[in-house]
C-alpha cells in the first residue's frame, strides 16, 4: 500500500473516532507514520477536497494545526458538486481516486466501483487515441455519476 493511502486512511479513521472532526499537527503525524510532512500535506490537499465533503482549516505558527472537518451533506447534492469538479478531462489514476472516496463515504458501492473503474480503464479505450481518452473518461465519469444518482 503506498504511503499517501496509509496517511489518508489513518486520517479517515482519525474522523470516524472523534465524529467528523480532527486536529492534526503535520511533524507529529509524519513522525507517527514515518513519512515526510509534505506527505502529510499532499494527501490533505488531494484527498480532503471541499469536493470530496471536507472543510480544512489551518493555523501556521509553533503552535499550528490542520484541522480537518467532514461536511455531511445530501447525497445527491455532494454527488453534483463531485460531477461539477471533474471539468472537460481525467486521467485514470484521478477519476480512480474520486471513485474510492465515493466508496470510502458510501456513496457507491463496491459493485458500481468496479463497474465504472472498468469502463473507465484505459484497456476500455484501446481503440481511442491517448490525446482523447481523458476528455471520453471524463464525458463517461461525469454521465455515469449523473444516473447513479437518478437511480437511487
Amino acid at each position: 500500500m503506498k504511503m499517501s493511502d496509509l496517511v489518508a486512511q489513518y486520517i479517515i479513521r482519525m474522523l470516524d473516532e472523534t465524529h467528523g472532526s480532527c486536529e492534526i499537527k503535520r511533524n507529529e503525524l509524519a513522525s507517527v507514520l514515518g513519512c515526510v510532512p509534505s506527505q502529510i500535506n499532499y494527501v490533505i490537499t488531494s484527498r480532503f477536497t471541499p469536493e470530496q465533503g471536507y472543510i480544512v482549516e489551518s493555523r501556521r505558527g509553533g503552535g499550528g494545526y490542520i484541522r480537518i472537518i467532514r461536511v455531511e451533506t445530501d447525497k445527491r447534492v455532494a454527488m453534483m458538486h463531485i460531477v461539477n469538479s471533474i471539468g472537460d478531462s481525467i486521467p485514470a489514476a484521478s477519476a480512480g481516486a474520486i471513485l474510492g472516496n465515493l466508496v470510502e463515504r458510501n456513496m457507491i458501492d463496491e459493485y458500481d466501483y468496479a463497474m465504472i473503474t472498468s469502463a473507465l480503464s484505459d484497456k476500455a479505450y484501446c481503440c481511442i487515441p491517448q490525446e482523447s481518452r481523458d476528455t471520453l473518461r471524463a464525458a463517461i465519469l461525469k454521465n455515469m455519476l449523473i444516473t447513479h444518482v437518478m437511480m437511487k
